[in-house]
C-alpha cells in the first residue's frame, strides 16, 4: 500500500522550484504581454475587449516577435 502524505515544508519546496522554473517565469511574462494587449486594445475600442479576444489577437499578431525578442535577450543575458 502505498501512503502519500501531505508535507508543509515539500509543498514550499514545490512551489519555489516552480517560481524559479524558466517555463513558468516565460508564462508570466507572456501572460504579462497578453494583459498588456488587453488594456491598450480595450482603451482603443472604450470598452474591455476580454481576455480572450485579447489573447487571440496577441497571438496571432505579437507573439512570434516578441518570443524572438525575449530569446535573444535570454541568449544575451546567459552570455554575460
Amino acid at each position: 500500500m502505498v501512503h502519500l502524505v501531505s508535507d508543509e515544508h515539500s509543498s514550499e519546496q514545490a512551489d519555489e522550484l516552480l517560481k524559479n522554473s524558466l517555463l513558468y517565469r516565460e508564462f508570466l511574462a507572456e501572460r504579462e504581454e497578453i494583459l498588456r494587449h488587453k488594456w491598450l486594445e480595450s482603451e482603443k475600442v472604450g470598452y474591455d475587449v476580454g481576455f480572450e479576444r485579447a489573447l487571440l489577437d496577441w497571438t496571432k499578431t505579437h507573439r512570434a516577435s516578441w518570443r524572438a525578442s525575449r530569446q535573444k535577450r535570454l541568449a544575451e543575458h546567459h552570455v554575460e
